[in-house]
């Protein structure tokens, strides 16, 4: 059975890559905001979530820490993105357990996910 990935991005580019980089091996489920993830995340429980820090309702930082706090989601990996953060500042705010800066190399990005999900 493929893996599930949630992936919550609002940048419509953004999710048609990954989409065409990840589809092929997972079973992959967007969210374009915070309101939409949340109804979204206890209907099918993910094997990993990605998260974009800016998003229109909300930031990805919150929805990480929502996660990590939630008995029924804090085992879920959380792969973090933003073209305005790093790896440092994140780990301050949220208990991300990964990070990749935008725009991503693209083998750097699947490693990534492949390491979260195995």
């Amino acid at each position: 059975m493929r893996k599930y990935i949630l992936v919550v991005e609002d940048n419509s580019d953004i999710r048609e890559i990954v989409y065409l980089l990840l589809s092929e091996d997972y079973e992959v489920h967007f969210c374009e905001d915070a309101t939409t993830f949340r109804n979204t995340i206890f209907k099918k429980r993910p094997d990993a979530v990605i998260l974009d820090v800016m998003l229109p309702d909300g930031n990805g930082i919150d929805l990480c820490c929502e996660i990590k706090s939630d008995y029924r989601t804090g085992h879920i990996p959380v792969l973090m993105m933003s073209a305005n953060s790093s790896l440092e500042e994140i780990k301050k705010k949220c208990n991300a357990d990964d990070f990749i800066p935008k725009p991503f190399n693209i083998d750097h990005f699947i490693n990534k996910v492949a390491v979260m999900v195995a």
